[in-house]
């Protein structure tokens, strides 16, 4: 059996690979069991690792190292690749407010904290540790760490305390979204509902009644009107054509006008006359609304065209065809001329059956090409992150720089890849199934050596007299300040529950909360609202956890 004790107990890389594995799978394995109809998913493979180091189960130090900082930024990059094209834009609609209920989070944690070291006689360093662990935040123990290193002390205690309360503090935010789903939300909050987008194509049939378009080319009227729009089809003497932006408007044409929404009406004043056949219902049957036109969906392939504008391919006026709607993430797109194309769209397009042909040939359509990942934007990615997590950030008053360290670099990295790699003709796209699956494996890597490395000591500090304090104080400290700016993000300013439970998550750096909600929740609000307020609510608590340390010590 000495096979067996060499795989298992040796230090090796063997053995650090055959440990972690164990850990990630018997924590996989039983975060499927539900409890009362709660499931921990992914985030047991922590308490797993907690339980092998009690048990005595240990493998190299730079093994354990290695292994939970690759984790952390593989989870974080990808985290960040798959939100990264609706971060800019979800941070023009709504991302302020929800920063600013991040911040509020985080402020109302470190008061309480200060309030808790003063009247429970905590020593601050030991409450640094205890805060770091209610908030999961293990940047912010390692600048505390260092800061106190900096000043000639012992960095253990923040270290104990982040180990003793990290657990409740994983659990504690769970729980407060599952208070907040009991209490305070309905049923249709839970709901999936669509997200306003202004570019989301809205259908209507005009007329034209209006003298002032009257034999004017499509080109020349487009340029009378603020409003986008796309003229799908047009009607004339009976004859179903599809325009083009040279196309003339004659008096009595019907058109089928893609817009948005808001716009409608406007364009009614424009055309003169809207039309009420609602042509937004689903079982339109569009292939039947003239036979000699077809329509069909067809998938941007060519890597030469990521990153290209619409309008720069001429398919209108070279092939004949109209592209209608244009789908990226589940998202539907107005089709206009600037919109920049990405690997993966989805284009629906119009025309004869031999101009479709063409335009397949123009776009790729070879749907299996996507199967197959892109690494070298990942791999180029986390280099790139990890330099920005690297670089030393100076402050008025402090005298050691802060980092934004191995989790906030890299998602930002990942965030500005996935919204502007197009425009400089990078092939970011992963399929879902392939970034659901780094994720993953980032974060059950991370967890096990985080719950492997803490749990040698655990149990005897728990145990201690002053333990059950800090476990009690950390709990504090997770929960309330969750509760208190939810139930204002969620009732107060009407945020939806997914985006509130994502600033949540994210205002507290918990990953393993955030995969629970993703879990139990449909849509990527969650995500994205984790992505728009992590990278400023983890820089405030590393800055924060120092500055405590420097300035109050």
């Amino acid at each position: 059996m000495d096979w067996l004790y060499s795989l298992f107990v040796e230090h090796t890389a063997l053995q650090a690979l055959a440990v972690l594995s164990l850990i990630s799978a018997i924590g996989l394995g039983l975060g499927k069991v539900r409890i009362l109809g709660v499931s921990l998913g992914v985030t047991f493979v922590f308490f797993a690792g907690i339980l092998a180091g009690h048990l005595g189960l240990q493998i190299d130090p730079q093994m354990l190292t290695y292994a939970e900082s690759f984790g952390l930024v593989v989870f974080v990059y990808a985290l960040g690749l798959q939100v990264g094209p609706g971060f800019f834009s979800s941070f023009r609609s709504g991302g302020m407010r929800l920063n600013m209920l991040a911040i509020a989070v985080v402020l109302v944690g470190t008061l309480m904290a200060l309030l808790g070291s003063l009247g429970l006689g905590i020593s601050l360093p030991d409450m640094v540790g205890i805060l770091c662990g209610a908030t999961t935040n293990t940047p912010a123990l390692g600048a505390a760490q260092q800061t106190l290193k900096q000043l000639g002390m012992d960095a253990a205690p923040p270290a104990l305390g982040c180990a003793v309360t990290y657990p409740l503090g994983v659990v504690g935010v769970i729980l407060a979204i599952l208070l907040m789903r009991k209490f305070l939300a309905r049923k249709e909050d839970l709901q999936e509902k669509e997200k306003e987008n202004v570019n989301k194509p809205y259908i209507a049939a005009f007329q034209v009644h209006n003298p002032a378009i009257f034999d004017k080319s499509i080109k020349e009227i487009g340029g009378l009107h603020y409003a986008k729009f796309v003229i799908s089809r047009l009607w004339r003497d009976g004859k179903v054509t599809i325009p083009t932006s040279d196309t003339i408007i004659r008096e009595g044409d019907r058109l089928l006008v893609l817009t948005p929404e808001k716009d409608a009406p406007t364009l009614t004043v424009l055309f003169g006359e809207q039309e009420h056949t609602d042509w937004n219902k689903k079982d339109i049957d569009w292939n039947a609304i003239d036979s000699q036109l077809i329509s069909q969906r067809i998938v941007v392939t060519r890597p030469e065209l990521n990153g290209r504008k619409l309008g720069s391919l001429h398919l209108r006026n070279s092939y004949g065809v109209n592209i209608t709607r244009i789908y990226r993430s589940g998202v539907q797109l107005l089709a206009t001329a600037d919109l920049r194309l990405q690997m993966g769209d989805r284009l629906t397009v119009v025309g004869e059956a031999a101009a479709l042909h063409n335009v397949e040939r123009v776009l790729g359509n070879a749907v299996k090409s996507l199967k197959e990942p892109n690494l070298v934007a990942v791999f180029i990615g986390i280099v790139l992150g990890l330099m920005v997590g690297a670089i030393p950030i100076s402050l008025p008053g402090i005298s050691a720089p802060i980092k934004l360290g191995l989790a906030g670099g890299p998602i930002i990295v990942g965030i500005l890849i996935g919204t502007f790699g197009p425009r400089l003709h990078m092939i970011t796209y992963t399929t879902r199934s392939a970034n659901l699956m780094l994720r993953s494996l980032g974060l059950s890597l991370y967890l096990a050596c985080l719950g492997l490395d803490a749990g040698a000591h655990f149990f005897e500090t728990v145990f201690r007299p002053e333990g059950l304090l800090w476990i009690g104080t950390g709990f504090v400290l997770t929960l309330v300040p969750v509760l208190i700016v939810g139930a204002v993000a969620f009732k107060g300013m009407k945020t939806d529950f997914g985006s509130t439970v994502g600033m949540l998550c994210g205002s507290m750096a918990n990953p393993m909360a955030l995969n629970y909600a993703n879990d139990t929740l449909p849509g990527d609000n969650a995500s994205v609202a984790y992505a728009t307020v992590y990278p400023l609510s983890m820089f405030l608590r590393v800055v924060i956890a120092q500055v405590l340390l420097m300035f109050l010590l």
